[in-house]
């Protein structure tokens, strides 16, 4: 049963999904702590590990979802689920985008689609950064020094345009240093 559950879950976040992995976390969160499979803290850190892991973080996270409630056989039936979905559509949108591409109203709403997963992707980081304590109104050493190397990192991405890679790596020092 807990399979079907799981299955039919990720099914419906990859088909109603829009905006990518990233935007999809509020919506695959809210099954899960729906469901009780795991407490937020917990699907805090499985979406951390989902983000530093290599692939689209909608499929880690589905599969490390997956596994944690219902081990290999969770983890499998989860990536089913989450991408049967996009390989469907995909085909499906393939086969009509191009006849349906040059009309106006098919370009508006694909224009008008892209405001709200701007603000599904700043919600899934507000919500990490509360979930973790990175946003508080308490200000601490510890808090401050959160903020500086998110300013920094921000900073290394934007301005001196730094692979991720580099400032993923720099920042894992950083925690080190700071936080051993």
């Amino acid at each position: 049963m807990i399979l079907w559950e799981l299955f039919k879950m990720f099914f419906v976040v990859g088909l109603f999904s829009f905006g990518g992995g990233y935007a999809i976390i509020p919506v695959i969160e809210l099954e899960v702590i729906k469901h009780g499979w795991m407490s937020t803290q917990e699907f805090t850190n499985i979406i951390a590990v989902s983000g530093m892991s290599p692939g689209p973080i909608a499929t880690n996270s589905a599969i490390l979802v997956g596994y944690s409630t219902a081990g290999i056989n969770g983890s499998i039936i989860s990536a089913l689920g989450i991408l049967l979905p996009s390989i469907i559509l995909v085909l499906i949108i393939a086969n009509c985008f191009l006849k349906l591409n040059h009309y106006p109203i098919v370009k508006s709403m694909f224009y008008g689609l892209r405001p709200i997963v701007t603000s599904l992707i700043i919600f899934s980081a507000i919500r990490f950064a509360l979930s973790n304590n990175i946003i508080s109104f308490h200000f601490t050493w510890h808090t401050l020094t959160l903020l500086l190397v998110f300013t920094l990192s921000l900073t290394a991405l934007l301005k001196f345009q730094w692979h991720p890679v580099y400032v993923i790596v720099l920042s894992g020092l950083i925690g080190i240093t700071l936080y051993s």
